[in-house]
């Protein structure tokens, strides 16, 4: 990673199950698309795994991992990832909501999957203090406007990363098959037009996805997934266009992760 020289950007991935450390391209990708990002004084994650409201605030000393998984080999529930805490940032994050917006605390909640999955690929030293928010509501448009207050926490050096999946309809999912078999046409038909509206900057269209996209309702039974992008997209409104980073398939489901600013 280059060091802090300039405004950090906002990152939305799409963060895999747990298999994803036995995916070396995925891997690859995620560790080439940190090392050209500025290091970071601290990580905001927003992961599609936890909702709760008001907006809380995880823990800001180093806790176990939340392994909100189920059914995988055990050496799945074995990984750790001690990265420390920010408590400086829960601080900032608390003071930027304001009063109209109070936050609560848990200080037991460590990081969940969303959030370890991707970091351990992207940040492997476990070295960067992390903080995990929870969304409040899956509204697009709230969700954007959290985002937009959260902005000023890119001139601190903060990394604001939403981690969701850009497709998720596990019951579509083809674990028949091999990991970059072709998708079904809702998953692809979805993420083309997400990858044009994002390359368009139409802010509109994203917010107004479940109706404007095709086969919204197959690609996001439940918006959960694709909810942490309005997060990302609010606090880099400034940014213009979002750059994808990542793209293709992985049984079935588009892992389009993007970089803004």
């Amino acid at each position: 990673m280059t060091s802090l020289t300039e405004r950090m950007p906002v990152l939305y991935l799409s963060h895999g199950a747990p298999p994803l450390a036995d995916d070396e391209r995925w891997k690859r990708e995620l560790t080439g698309w940190s090392a050209g990002l500025p290091r970071p004084a601290a990580i905001l994650m927003v992961s599609a795994h936890w909702e709760a409201a008001p907006l809380t605030i995880g823990a800001t000393e180093t806790r176990p991992l939340v392994y909100d998984f189920w059914g995988f080999p055990e050496h799945y529930y074995r990984v750790t990832y001690p990265a420390p805490g920010a408590p400086w940032l829960a601080e900032r994050v608390a003071a930027l909501l304001g009063e109209e917006h109070p936050a609560a605390h848990d200080e037991e909640r460590g990081l969940d999957h969303g959030a370890y999955v991707p970091l351990v690929e992207m940040f492997p030293g476990a070295d960067v203090p992390v903080l995990q928010i929870s969304m409040p509501t899956l509204d697009p448009r709230e969700l954007y406007r959290l985002g937009g207050r959260l902005a000023p926490l890119r001139d601190e050096g903060v990394l604001i990363i939403g981690s969701g999946f850009f497709t998720h309809n596990l019951r579509g999912i083809n674990l028949g098959g091999s990991s970059d078999a072709a998708p079904a046409n809702w998953s692809s038909e979805f993420d083309q037009w997400g990858a044009e509206a994002l390359g368009n900057a139409d802010i509109d269209a994203l917010l107004d996805f479940q109706h404007k996209a095709p086969a919204a309702r197959m690609a996001h039974p439940r918006t959960e997934h694709f909810a942490p992008l309005f997060v990302s997209l609010g606090a880099g409104q400034d940014a213009g266009a979002a750059e994808t980073v990542i793209d293709g398939y992985w049984y079935g489901l588009a892992k389009r992760s993007v970089q803004l600013g």
